[in-house]
């Protein structure tokens, strides 16, 4: 698993020049990565020109509740560019991936999470 960089400088730079956007986690879906109350920095150009890899941990658009956006790792892209995403903490009853929901199409792709700010 991929440990997540406290934010620096750089990225509170990049989040006023609106090169990065701040989302807050909610749940405990993502744990022991991120936490419920933590801060994350997501890179939404990150995917313009290249597609997620394994292991990265992504904001994406749930498949289901299009207003509900969702912070999942990518466990694997198909053959036809979709993502498979997992939690880090998928026992947890608040849990939902792609395990319950499929597939998540890659423009339904926020952007990767660069780093985080831990309560």
């Amino acid at each position: 698993m991929h440990k997540l960089p406290n934010a620096n400088w750089k990225e509170l730079l990049l989040l006023l020049l609106r090169k990065r956007k701040r989302f807050a986690v909610e749940n405990y879906s993502m744990e022991p990565t991120l936490n419920a109350g933590d801060l994350v920095f997501v890179d939404t150009a990150a995917y313009r020109f290249a597609t997620p890899q394994e292991g990265d941990i992504v904001v994406a658009h749930h498949p289901h509740k299009q207003k509900l956006r969702i912070i999942k790792r990518v466990r694997f892209l198909d053959e036809d560019n979709r993502c498979y995403l997992v939690s880090d903490n998928a026992i947890h009853p608040e849990s939902q991936d792609s395990r319950s929901f499929g597939f998540v199409d890659l423009q339904s792709v926020v952007g990767c999470v660069t780093s985080c700010i831990r309560r």
